[in-house]
């Protein structure tokens, strides 16, 4: 499994999105508003999910955030940013 089928499956088990297939979620698409459609909740579960699988570190800079958060690729490229550290 690719990373991004990871992120993907993750998205999908911890927001409990029932009727989306990993096949559903392009890797560009927008995850929050007109993309996906999650909402500021989502990004709170999800953040936390990310947290713990990835072991990752999240700024306190909401900014830089919503740019990591922004699709599948833009985690997948901070998840490998941060294990590349």
């Amino acid at each position: 499994m690719t990373l991004e089928d990871e992120i993907k499956d993750l998205i999908i088990k911890s927001l409990d999105l029932e009727d989306i297939t990993i096949a559903d979620i392009k890797n560009d698409e927008a995850l929050f508003g007109e993309g996906l459609g999650l909402d500021s909740i989502d990004a709170l579960e999800l953040g936390m999910a990310l947290k713990r699988h990835f072991n990752l570190v999240l700024s306190s800079n909401k900014e830089e955030n919503v740019k990591h958060f922004y699709s599948v690729d833009t985690l997948a490229k901070f998840i490998r940013s941060q294990k590349n550290d």
